[in-house]
């Protein structure tokens, strides 16, 4: 029997590691914790879209596993960007036809930036597919989406850990993040500087909002994982249950929220 507790869960960006999040879920799901509501930026809102569709964490994988996303992938002849994130839309519509927030069976907020007036912008109703994919798209690598006259990059720009959609409506937030960096890194060449300076500014994004969650569960190392590290798919799913498992065994009070209410029991 599920609570009826409102449980808000957050997923943070990162690129292909966002496929820890299905581990997470997965974790959270045999525990008996079923979140009410999900909130995402970038690949969370990827993982957040599948898994509020319907697909359990493990077909969601298989999914990604199975599916060539970069043949869907076209250049873009613009200043803006190299690479064409439109042409991913019928990926997309295999799996969410009804590209439509509604149809969804779990509510899903996704976050993503107004790259031209600067602010955070959220979309939970109305068409799905293209909030989605500006959620995810990469500045300087994919062209902005146009959505209202407003051209969105990346959520994760401004907000990659998207609790103010839950804050207030739910009566528990989980937070995941993605990111988790060493505590020291050898830094051989440009490529490697680059990338944990990246993550760096992605992780204080992060724990400047980790005091607005109940629980945050955080796999350890992810951010040694490039961003477009797909062969790893399987070994990422993995370590965001397995830390999943470890945290709930180490804070024993989340299973509070598996617990349905007493109303429940006595009706």
């Amino acid at each position: 029997m599920k609570s009826e507790l409102k449980i808000g869960v957050a997923l943070s960006g990162g690129g292909v590691r966002g496929i820890s999040h299905l581990g997470v879920l997965k974790g959270l799901n045999e525990a008996g914790i079923y979140p009410t509501q999900i909130s995402g930026t970038s690949a969370g809102a990827i993982a957040g879209a599948m898994y509020c569709q319907g697909y359990q964490p493990e077909e969601v994988l298989k999914i990604i596993v199975e599916t060539n996303y970069f043949k869907f992938l076209r250049p873009a002849i613009s200043w803006t960007g190299i690479l064409k994130m439109s042409s991913i839309e019928s990926l997309f519509k295999i799996y969410m036809a009804h590209n439509d927030f509604g149809q969804l069976k779990i509510p899903l907020t996704v976050a993503a930036t107004d790259i031209k007036r600067g602010k955070a912008v959220y979309f939970s109703e109305g068409e799905l597919i293209r909030p989605v994919m500006a959620s995810s798209c990469i500045p300087g690598m994919f062209e902005p989406i146009e959505i209202e006259n407003k051209y969105l990059v990346d959520g994760g720009v401004l907000n990659n850990l998207p609790v103010e959609p839950l804050d207030g409506i739910c009566d528990f937030v989980i937070g995941v993040n993605c990111n988790h960096l060493p505590e020291e890194s050898n830094i051989t060449n440009m490529k490697k500087l680059i990338e944990r300076s990246v993550i760096m500014a992605m992780n204080y994004n992060v724990y400047s909002r980790k005091a607005k969650c109940d629980y945050f569960i955080e796999a350890p190392g992810l951010g040694k994982f490039g961003v477009f590290d797909i062969k790893k798919a399987s070994q990422l799913f993995q370590a965001g249950y397995t830390q999943t498992m470890k945290y709930i065994e180490e804070n024993p009070s989340i299973l509070e929220l598996s617990k349905p209410n007493k109303s429940t029991l006595s009706a």
